[in-house]
């Protein structure tokens, strides 16, 4: 044992005052070693899990292997691509079985709130309800909060309810790229309902239009969201408008706004052909209105699947996804250029400095991308 000594700030002169003493510490041969296999403190890596194991574990229910199936599909890494693409094949037959719901709203409409009720209720009937909801992602980092299962405490706690928050990653209208990929997972999944909750409502806004079967638009009392939404034309793609927070003393003025809506929709030309799209008034808060809304929607399917709407929508749906997927790969070819890339920060400063028109510069790089 090494002797002990007063640490250097004490006074030589009243070594009694100083109660400290300093001792030199011993290494312990054994002490690196224990340090290492603590796991306590050690972050560990997830394992990587191969298609077989994904594919059964969502055809299973396992809500974990669902999540990690969906982080395959959401990674960005070219290595994971062909994997994502592997599963989603495989998983491709048994999709497809839901109703796919989209539901946005203008600002405080209370979007999180209503989709908390409303998939409780949906849970308390026997069916599986998955949440795909969409958080806007910041211009400057690139980051989101993703707090939705914080907003829906009590349906992310219900065993029949699954809810995946994603980053809109500057995608217009706040759908994540992968979100109809998310969606077929889920069908696989066995869920019998998805809900897309969308950023807010804008005119880039119907992009949700052409993933889901029924579209609905929340709004509130007493904002002019009767303008606005005229203005927007979403109104015009809405299978039902939700005057939502129809509870106390707002309940009469609710009830005013729906009639208000109704009067509108009469002039409108109709979202789905064979529907009429009406105002319906509802409360999270008191439950009043959230079974007949499922009502209304239950008639929606029935009324389509008898006319064929419903399956023409779908395979219209999945055209459009075939373009945008194009259009997305094309983007992504372009900008990855190892020639577009050298070439691009050139053209950029002679388009800046007025020596060469956008149009011209936007040639030259096409040009070289295809030749």
């Amino acid at each position: 044992m090494t002797a002990d000594y007063k640490p250097e700030w004490n006074d030589p002169n009243n070594p009694e005052l100083c109660s400290s003493v300093v001792r030199k510490g011993e290494a312990h041969k054994l002490q690196q070693a224990t340090l290492q296999k603590n796991s306590r403190f050690t972050k560990r890596k997830a394992s990587e899990l191969g298609t077989n194991e994904l594919f059964n574990g969502v055809r299973g229910g396992n809500r974990g292997l669902l999540a990690r199936a969906i982080t395959l599909i959401e990674s960005n890494a070219e290595h994971h691509f062909h994997e994502a693409q592997e599963l989603l094949q495989r998983l491709l037959p048994y999709s497809g079985n839901s109703i796919r719901i989209g539901i946005t709203g203008v600002p405080g409409a209370g979007k999180s709130t209503f989709i908390e009720a409303f998939g409780n209720y949906l849970c308390s009937s026997g069916l599986k309800v998955a949440v795909l909801a969409i958080d806007p992602s910041s211009k400057l980092s690139g980051g989101s909060i993703l707090g939705d299962k914080t907003r829906m405490e009590q349906l992310a706690k219900n065993p029949r309810a699954f809810i995946r928050p994603s980053p809109s990653a500057g995608k217009l209208g706040g759908v994540h790229r992968k979100t109809r990929e998310t969606m077929l997972i889920c069908e696989a999944a066995g869920f019998d309902v998805i809900l897309i909750e969308t950023v807010g409502v804008g005119q880039s806004e119907v992009i949700i239009r052409d993933m889901v079967d029924f579209f609905m638009l929340l709004v509130l009392t007493g904002a002019g969201d009767e303008l606005q939404g005229m203005k927007k034309g979403i109104m015009e793609l809405a299978d039902a408008i939700i005057v939502h927070k129809a509870d106390g003393e707002n309940k009469p003025k609710a009830e005013k706004t729906k009639h208000e809506y109704n009067r509108i929709l009469h002039f409108l030309q109709q979202a789905t052909k064979g529907w009429v799209t009406k105002a319906h008034s509802c409360s999270s808060y008191t439950q009043e209105g959230i079974s007949d809304l499922w009502d209304v929607i239950k008639t929606f399917e029935a009324k389509g699947r008898s006319s064929g709407v419903f399956e023409e929508r779908r395979k219209g749906q999945q055209r459009e996804w075939l373009h945008s997927l194009i259009s997305d790969q094309l983007h992504y070819q372009f900008y990855h250029n190892p020639e577009i890339k050298n070439l691009l920060p050139k053209l950029e400063n002679e388009v800046i400095a007025g020596e060469k028109t956008a149009a011209s510069a936007a040639g030259i790089l096409l040009n070289k991308f295809f030749t």
